[in-house]
């Protein structure tokens, strides 16, 4: 099903027809409703190469993400953090940076996630590393073919994150998740869920794409990525970006948004342990997550790689949730 044509008010693409008379009177109506959604919070840098990104779920706890979200109309649970071993920061072996404390932590986030979803609640996983999305959308997988659901991952991120233990020297798994997740990594990892690979490549839509290794750019293009990447942002506006990235959901969608703050332009978000000049800037940003809301599929949310640590007074903080609202139906006019 396409997507509404722009200044047409949304009926939410993903709940059916009976939902349009709702949409025309704002999306915050229609989007969510009384919708409970779970705050996991997953305290570790274990996959990343600064240490810093284990303090990202308190930073955005500080933000005030559980009251804006209760705001936007969600009964709001907060879970906690999840435990797991503490980060030895030890070189490599074998191409894999902490392999073992990894896959343990990964092993909590699909356990925790998979029982949201089967609760029939909207699980956030917040961040913590990228590395952590192998866990999250290992269970999103298991839950859609449980459901009989099909699967869209929309990939927010400065980088590919399609590194193998070959294609980088750091071994820092935080850049391997999506490789992970088709198949192509380590035991541990692609078989979270049971089945191998956990998902596949046709799935995944990645917008705000700017830095990508050269060994990393091949294994892209061979597993046939589709990639919004930041030139083809300028080239033709974020508006039309966001239309072929969500081109095809339909009510038997379950969207799941994998949000890298380092997505964003670091002038707007300095509180990242990778930061890559030519992200999107605010309102580019906004546009983004207010129409991934028009559609009113998305499912579950990771929010990873905020480091406090590299922040100031939490403002990355504070924007990633301002941006978090409007994935939820926060918009500036009533349409």
């Amino acid at each position: 099903m396409p997507l509404p044509p722009a200044g047409v008010p949304i009926a939410a693409v993903c709940d059916g027809p009976g939902r349009a008379a709702a949409a025309t009177h704002g999306r915050q109506t229609r989007i969510m409703g009384k919708q409970t959604v779970s705050l996991i919070g997953v305290p570790t840098d274990i996959g990343a190469g600064h240490r810093g990104a284990a303090m990202g779920p308190e930073a955005l706890r500080v933000a005030n993400l559980a009251e804006k979200l209760q705001r936007r109309g969600l009964k709001v649970i907060d879970r906690g953090n999840l435990q797991g071993p503490l980060n030895p920061w030890l070189p490599p072996e074998h191409g894999y940076r902490h392999l073992d404390e990894v896959v343990a932590w990964n092993t909590a986030v699909y356990t925790a996630v998979h029982q949201e979803l089967q609760a029939g609640r909207l699980p956030i996983m917040l961040g913590g590393d990228h590395c952590l999305a192998i866990g999250s959308i290992s269970a999103v997988a298991r839950h859609c073919h449980d459901e009989g659901k099909r699967l869209r991952v929309l990939w927010l991120d400065a980088h590919t994150d399609f590194n193998t233990a070959q294609a980088t020297p750091s071994g820092n798994i935080h850049g391997m998740p999506v490789a992970c997740l088709c198949g192509v990594g380590p035991a541990g990892l692609i078989d979270l869920g049971g089945s191998v690979p956990a998902t596949t490549p046709e799935v995944f839509r990645y917008v705000g794409i700017r830095s990508v290794d050269e060994v990393e750019k091949q294994l892209v293009r061979e597993a046939h990525m589709q990639v919004h990447d930041m030139r083809h942002i300028d080239e033709i506006g974020m508006k039309r970006v966001m239309e072929e990235a969500l081109a095809g959901i339909d009510e038997n969608t379950h969207l799941h948004v994998s949000f890298d703050v380092d997505f964003l332009d670091p002038s707007i978000a300095p509180g990242v342990g990778t930061t890559v000049r030519g992200g999107p800037d605010y309102r580019e940003a906004q546009l983004c997550m207010e129409m991934i809301a028009d559609t009113g599929c998305m499912a579950s949310l990771d929010i990873v790689e905020l480091n406090p640590a590299f922040d100031k007074r939490n403002q990355t903080a504070k924007l990633a949730v301002d941006l978090v609202e409007s994935l939820f139906g926060k918009s500036t006019l009533i349409r």
